[in-house]
């Protein structure tokens, strides 16, 4: 806080730091002894930045992502290996995001999804994978777990697949753990369904 001293004498008024802030973005010239002069006006405007080369950034042959297995998984993972194998390593590019786009795709199928599914995961730029558990829902035990497991996949999957169908989505049940492929709105929605089922 800050006093001044008043012309009349006796008094001095004190100005917290709060009123000084308002004044000064309200436009008003601060108290005396705080005002200070610049000569240039601040820009209001961001920097516009080039954007930067991979070489630069030093990204490229080094960088490598490991992605786990469980061991549920590995013989799917040798039946589909060069289907698989053969879109993320067939050329080479210098786009930033295409290893983050490979080690998303190979997690998708290591989740479950069909290898067709997951590839769109590299071939289109605004899909997404989504996980989350029943029990993230509604906390549920034994046979009500169970019946709501029973309720999502509905009579030989048909519920799983009307979801689906209706939302353009990918849905795999995994035990408990739901995962969702799908763009951002159609996850959504499909979230959305299957939490009406589980509750």
């Amino acid at each position: 806080m800050e006093s001044q001293a008043a012309p009349g004498g006796g008094f001095t008024s004190v100005v917290s730091r709060r009123s000084r802030r308002k004044r000064r973005a309200g436009g008003e010239e601060p108290a005396a002894g705080a005002a200070m002069d610049t000569a240039e006006a601040r820009p209001s405007k961001r920097p516009a930045f080039p954007p930067v080369a991979a070489e630069a950034l030093g990204v490229g042959k080094g960088e490598l992502r490991k992605i786990p297995v469980p061991a549920n998984r590995y013989t799917p993972l040798k039946e589909n290996w060069m289907k698989i194998f053969t879109p993320i390593t067939c050329q080479e590019t210098k786009d930033l995001s295409a290893l983050t786009k490979a080690a998303d795709f190979v997690k998708a199928f290591i989740l479950g999804f069909q290898v067709e599914d997951a590839l769109a995961l590299i071939r289109l730029d605004d899909l997404f994978l989504e996980s989350f558990e029943v029990t993230d829902v509604k906390p549920l035990k034994g046979d009500h777990l169970s019946r709501a497991i029973g309720r999502i996949a509905g009579k030989g999957g048909k519920t799983k697949f009307t979801i689906e169908n209706v939302t353009r989505t990918r849905i795999v049940l995994a035990d408990a753990k739901i995962h969702i492929l799908g763009s951002f709105q159609n996850i959504k929605m499909a979230r959305t369904a299957i939490c009406n089922l589980i509750l």
